[in-house]
């Protein structure tokens, strides 16, 4: 594990809030090593929500542009990553508001967010497709948010807006209704 003046780990990692500082005085090395680190959240989180790889590949573009932009305006709360994640939630809903559900087709095919998730294994890529397909819209962005991300539930709490008993709750109901979807399956087969 890396270790940073912050201390905040995700997904295995350290984010380093200094980064964002850097980004502020036009260190584009610092965006760079920013996006390197963040992608593979910020396009699940993206997709999670607007689920069409074009938009979320679009919105993640904007994501960094924003990023770039707004640095520094940021506020070290310790919390980088919601910090990105907030913003690319923003754009994404704006995004989806802008475009009625008819203009934005379904999309589920993942593909290179598989190989970039680490997606490698057929049983992995068989949870985020049913993910994908079974979770409402909420529950999906918790996983995606939890699993993929590594972020706790509390700051997925904060980022969605909702109360942390519904974001346990609705984690929970959505670990079973992945379980419940691959019994299904094994079954099937």
């Amino acid at each position: 594990m890396l270790t940073t003046t912050n201390g905040k780990t995700w997904h295995g990692r350290t984010l380093d809030e200094n980064l964002i500082f850097r980004i502020a005085a036009n260190d584009k090395h610092a965006l760079e090593s920013l996006y390197v680190e963040t992608k593979t959240a910020v396009y699940g989180f993206i997709l999670s929500i607007v689920r069409n790889s074009y938009t979320a590949e679009d919105i993640m573009q904007e994501t960094y542009i924003k990023i770039f932009a707004s640095a520094s305006g940021y506020v070290a709360r310790g919390k980088p990553m919601a910090w990105i994640l907030t913003i690319a939630r923003n754009l994404s809903l704006m995004k989806l508001r802008e475009k009625s559900s008819s203009e934005l087709p379904l999309d589920l095919s993942w593909g290179a967010a598989r190989v970039e998730c680490g997606l490698e294994t057929s049983l992995d890529r068989m949870v985020l497709d049913a993910a994908m397909l079974i979770l409402s819209d909420d529950e999906r962005q918790i996983i995606i948010l939890h699993d993929i991300a590594g972020m706790k539930h509390r700051e997925i709490s904060d980022i969605l807006k909702i109360p942390l008993p519904t974001v346990l709750s609705k984690y929970r109901r959505s670990l079973s209704k992945l379980r419940q979807h691959m019994k299904e399956g094994a079954r099937d087969e």
